[in-house]
């Protein structure tokens, strides 16, 4: 496997643009598409939140029908979410314009919303919006580019990333795009996502990889807490790769597998680096716990917690947070056991051993996490296990941005 520049667009028949429908933002591009040459394969996973928006519900519709799917829409600045009759209405309506432009059956063109719950979307904008991209769809890596700088919030950030790998003796490219910076909290993917492949695949075994990948990468991740009504992650697979089509799980099917774990994890990863307010990414790695399960829970905990979030923050080498959290995590352990390491390209520090502080140079532990990425490593001396989360620190600007969102 190897990674290479480009995003949603690097796979063969796939081709993105994107506009500016001054649908909530103005000025900037706010609305994006991404079409495949030919009918898709496709998986997705959505959120666990009862409340769903209207996209939501019309891609599930989609995916678990067994449809193909052959287009997506995405649009930022209004979740579509909470809106009734008229978000399914707009949603209805954002297809047939696809269709009417590029031919596409309405019932295989997905839809994607982020921003505002609770407002209306402009009808008249979207299927405009449609119109133009339309017009000005093109396969190259800056129109991907484009796409993932579109479908952005409050995002500093864009995220894309491709990939390529060996299957049936063919070379196979896997790119995606994700959104995400506020109201993620592990719960299914907490974000936007449009992944795309050239991989020939049997959908039911796509669906399998997709949902293993996402429980260790977009699952392990938290930036506040909220769970988001809209969270979507499609994939969209057109085959025109040429490989020999994977209908078994065989060395084909784990490089896949584990090409997809390589581009979902470096999502997540951008995304909670990118948390709303946040200054640095926060990892917390457990290792010989006794379960997976348990590593899981006591990794989350630790990045979940607003006091452990504030401290990474401070720069503040204050384990007891951190074991505070595992604490009520709800995993079973002996803290007699434990050792917890503070980690970044600055160095290693350990802080607490077997139960007992240790006495620890200040200065280092605060050089330590003053690093664009900073470790909470937890070694459990229990079992084998061991599981990844992933975070960002708590500041004051996660309030600002917060306390006047619809403004």
């Amino acid at each position: 496997m190897k990674q290479i520049s480009g995003g949603v667009t690097a796979a063969q028949g796939f081709k993105a643009a994107c506009c500016e429908a001054n649908i909530k933002y103005q000025n900037r591009t706010d609305m994006a598409m991404v079409v495949s040459e030919v009918p898709c394969v496709c998986a997705g996973t959505f959120t666990t939140n009862v409340v769903k928006a209207a996209c939501v519900q019309w891609d599930q519709n989609i995916v678990y029908s067994g449809r193909a799917m052959q287009a997506v829409v995405v649009n930022s600045g209004i979740a579509n979410a909470c809106t009734g009759k008229e978000g399914f209405e707009a949603c209805e309506a954002t297809a047939k314009a696809v269709e009417k432009e590029l031919g596409i059956p309405a019932d295989t063109v997905a839809v994607a919303s982020t921003g505002v719950i609770g407002m209306q979307l402009p009808v008249a904008k979207l299927t405009a919006g449609v119109a133009s991209m339309s017009k000005t769809l093109d396969a190259g890596e800056e129109a991907g580019t484009a796409a993932s700088k579109a479908i952005m919030t409050t995002d500093t950030v864009n995220k894309e990333i491709a990939v390529t790998f060996e299957a049936g003796g063919k070379t196979i490219t896997l790119g995606g795009m994700s959104k995400g910076s506020g109201m993620i909290h592990p719960n299914m993917c907490t974000m936007l996502a449009f992944l795309t492949t050239d991989l020939d695949i049997d959908k039911a075994l796509m669906q399998e990889a997709l949902s293993a990948v996402v429980a260790d990468t977009f699952n392990m991740i938290t930036v506040d807490g909220d769970t988001s009504t809209n969270d979507t992650l499609l994939l969209m697979a057109s085959g025109l790769a040429g490989n020999e089509k994977i209908v078994e799980k065989n060395a084909d099917y784990d490089a896949f597998c584990e090409a997809l774990f390589f581009v979902c994890r470096y999502l997540a990863r951008k995304m909670a680096a990118d948390g709303e307010g946040a200054t640095k990414l926060f990892e917390a790695k457990v290792v010989n716990a006794k379960s997976k399960e348990d590593a899981k829970t006591l990794s989350r905990a630790i990045v979940g917690s607003n006091l452990s979030k504030a401290a990474i923050y401070g720069c503040d080498a204050n384990f007891g947070r951190f074991l505070c959290a595992m604490g009520y995590s709800g995993a079973q352990f002996d803290q007699n056991d434990v050792e917890l390491f503070f980690q970044s390209e600055a160095g290693r520090l350990q802080v607490f051993r077997f139960g007992t502080p240790l006495a620890f140079d200040e200065e280092l532990a605060v050089k330590i996490m003053q690093a664009p990425e900073v470790t909470v490593f937890v070694d459990m001396h229990e079992g084998d296990a061991q599981a990844c989360a992933w975070g960002c620190d708590l500041t004051y600007d996660y309030v600002k941005i917060n306390a006047d969102y619809r403004s």
